[in-house]
């Protein structure tokens, strides 16, 4: 089973670099991760957006599905900004013949406390376990689309009760 892993930047992908916090969305973190975590499957990764997730337009979204639509591979994980992944999710839950994760970090990959890291070896194991679906994975959760939602107040993704 192969993996395509598509990149949209996000926390994920922010580079820091000042002391005001300002950032820029670098290089997809996501092959530097995998090839440190030694991961015996195959993937490709490709970086089709480089935005915070607060500037993905609905015509990003568009494309983004169609991106997903027209990919050969049927596992997907993108990697995404966290504050509008719901939203970009929605736009992908009508592709039923593949399994879509989304997933995202709360701290840039290259910080040494990130989540990333774990984030996306989770939704690697994810993408490879649920059926044929759009899903969000955070924090070692699996969510359905539909019933998730990201609590800004704790910084964390829940389901929707």
């Amino acid at each position: 089973m192969e993996i395509k892993i598509l990149c949209t930047g996000g926390t994920f992908d922010k580079v820091y670099f000042d002391a005001l916090s300002d950032y820029t969305i670098g290089e997809p973190q996501a092959e530097w991760i995998l090839k440190q975590a030694g991961v015996n499957f195959d993937y490709s990764i490709d970086s089709i957006l480089k935005k915070d997730s607060l500037e993905i337009s609905d015509q990003d979204r568009v494309d983004i599905a169609s991106r997903v639509e027209r990919e050969p591979c049927k596992h997907i994980v993108i990697t995404h900004g966290t504050d509008t992944m719901v939203e970009t999710g929605q736009a992908l839950k009508h592709i039923q013949d593949k399994t879509i994760i989304l997933v995202g970090a709360m701290q840039p990959a290259r910080f040494r406390d990130s989540d990333a890291l774990f984030n996306l070896g989770f939704a690697c194991a994810a993408v490879s376990l649920a059926g044929l679906g759009t899903y969000i994975t955070m924090n070692g959760q699996l969510f359905t689309i539909d019933e998730v939602r990201k609590n800004r107040a704790v910084g964390r993704f829940e389901n929707i009760d």
